[in-house]
């Protein structure tokens, strides 16, 4: 939650480029980069994808963070993928709106779908399409946490809420977001954090140092002791 509203109200380093950007295109690309590569947790988040997105072939021996995609042994692979989508579309803009009429819900899950390339796994397209709602790209909103296939997050999910059917999960993710008070994507990085191995810090920080408040600490605390 707190991340959440840090990227709304503050969003610091790559993540204001994207929220303040004035040619949209380079706000989508920057976005992606930063959803592929993820933040790096140390003193400087974004230099890995200020490098790539000055000079791709820093691509070949770029640092990523604990949520990145990027897979060295794809190459460009990826992200060529991902340019041959958008020009489908004829354009970033045009393949993340799709229909105008769609609602952000409707919009977040269709272009979930049609963002399934090669090597852009679940994790990061979901962290990608909330980066773009939240810092007001386009209108985007979660109605469901996507979950299903390899993700560490799928994988969280299945053992909090001790089930692995995804219509399931997905109605007790629900559930618990909305006793705790919070949009749902904030499940989408809270299960990713409570699943990680000892030895990899307390939480991901993924670009963004917030702490949460005590009212929705407290919210979160007696909807699981029900």
């Amino acid at each position: 939650m707190a991340r959440l509203r840090v990227l709304a109200e503050d969003p610091p380093g790559s993540y204001a480029e994207v929220a303040c950007g004035e040619d949209v295109e380079e706000r989508a690309w920057l976005a992606f980069l930063i959803a592929y590569l993820c933040p790096l947790d140390d003193e400087d988040p974004f230099a890995s994808i200020r490098a790539v997105r000055a000079d791709l072939s820093a691509l070949h021996d770029a640092a990523t963070g604990p949520r990145a995609a990027h897979d060295p042994t794809r190459g460009q692979q990826t992200i060529n993928a991902y340019r041959a989508w958008a020009e489908r579309a004829g354009s970033q803009a045009q393949a993340f709106v799709g229909d105008p009429g769609w609602s952000a819900e409707r919009r977040f899950s269709r272009v979930f779908e049609r963002l399934a390339l090669p090597g852009f796994q679940r994790d990061a397209r979901f962290e990608l399409l909330v980066t773009l709602g939240r810092l007001g790209v386009f209108e985007l909103q979660a109605g469901a946490l996507e979950l299903g296939g390899p993700s560490d997050v799928t994988a969280a999910a299945k053992r909090v809420f001790g089930i692995g059917d995804p219509l399931l999960l997905e109605r007790r993710a629900a559930a618990l977001a909305q006793a705790c008070g919070v949009p749902l994507e904030a499940l989408d990085v809270a299960l990713f954090n409570w699943a990680l191995p000892p030895g990899r810090g307390e939480r991901a920080l993924l670009g963004v140092s917030a702490d949460p408040d005590s009212a929705t600490v407290a919210a979160a605390r007696a909807a699981l002791q029900r």
